[in-house]
C-alpha cells in the first residue's frame, strides 16, 4: 500500500530538547545538595512529575512546576527564595533556548515533503511548540502541524485521517517508543524508531520486536528511503 502522509515528532526527532531538560535537572541538583543527593532528587521529580502529567500536561511550564514542588518536599515545604528564584529563572532561560535542528533533518524533511504530506505531531505547551517550531527554518516543510495533549491510537488515527488518507497509508517517525511508535501502529499506521541519546524516563517503553509494520533506524536520514520502499 502507497503512503501518502508521513507524520513527524518534533523534540527530541527534529531538534534537541531532552539535552536542555538535563541541564536544567544538573542546576536544580545543585541548589539543593545541601538537602538531598541527586538520585534522591531525580527519582522524587520523577514521581512528581508522572502525578502531574495529568494536570499539567507536557511542556517546560509543567517541568518547571514539578521541580518547585519536588524543591519544596526536600525543605519541608519552604524552599529559600534563592532556590524557588533560580528555579523559575531556569524555567526562563529554557522557554528562550535556541532551537537547533538534528543532523540530517534538513535534507531528510526536503527529500519527503517532495514526494509526501508532511505532518507534525508533537505534545507540549501550545505556544512553546509553535515558537520552536517557527525558529527550526523547518515550518514551511509541513502541510499541517498537530499540537496534542496526548499521543494514542485515537489521536493518530483523527489526524491522519483529517491531514491525510488514514492511518493505514501513513508513516510515523519519531524518538519515543511510548509516544511515537506503539500507538502508531495500534492506529493502523507504520512507524520509524529514531532514537535521541537520552530519554526521558516517562517515554521508555519496549519494542515491538518483529511487527511487520516497525523499523528501527540509526538516523532520520534513512528515513526517505524507508517509506519509499513500503510502497
Amino acid at each position: 500500500m502507497r503512503i501518502t502522509t508521513v507524520g513527524l515528532d518534533a523534540d527530541d526527532t527534529l531538534w534537541h530538547n531532552e539535552t536542555v531538560f538535563r541541564l536544567t535537572q544538573e542546576r536544580v541538583f545543585a541548589l539543593l545538595s545541601d538537602v538531598a543527593d541527586a538520585p534522591a532528587v531525580t527519582t522524587r521529580l520523577a514521581e512528581v512529575e508522572g502525578r502531574n502529567l495529568r494536570l499539567y500536561g507536557y511542556g517546560v511550564k509543567g517541568f518547571i512546576l514539578s521541580m518547585l514542588e519536588t524543591a519544596m518536599e526536600f525543605t519541608g515545604g519552604e524552599p529559600p527564595g534563592r532556590v524557588v528564584r533560580e528555579i523559575l529563572a531556569a524555567g526562563r532561560e529554557m522557554l528562550a533556548h535556541p532551537v537547533e535542528p538534528l543532523p540530517g533533518v534538513d535534507q531528510a524533511l526536503a527529500a519527503l515533503s517532495e514526494r509526501y504530506r508532511l505532518v507534525l505531531i508533537t505534545k507540549g505547551d501550545l505556544l512553546h511548540q509553535e515558537q520552536k517550531l517557527a525558529a527550526s527554518g523547518l515550518g514551511d516543510l509541513f502541510a499541517a502541524v498537530e499540537i496534542v495533549s496526548e499521543k494514542d491510537a485515537p489521536t493518530y488515527a483523527r489526524v491522519f485521517g483529517r491531514h491525510g488518507t488514514g492511518a493505514a497509508q501513513a508513516a510515523m517517525c519519531g524518538n519515543s517508543l511510548r509516544s511515537d511508535v506503539l500507538p502508531a501502529l495500534q492506529a493502523g499506521a507504520w512507524a520509524a524508531h529514531v532514537p535521541y541519546p537520552l530519554l526521558w524516563a516517562h517515554e521508555a517503553a519496549e519494542a515491538p520486536a518483529n511487527h511487520p509494520r516497525f523499523a528501527e533506524l540509526a538516523t532520520i536520514a534513512e528515513l526517505p528511503a524507508w517509506v519509499d520502499a513500503i510502497g
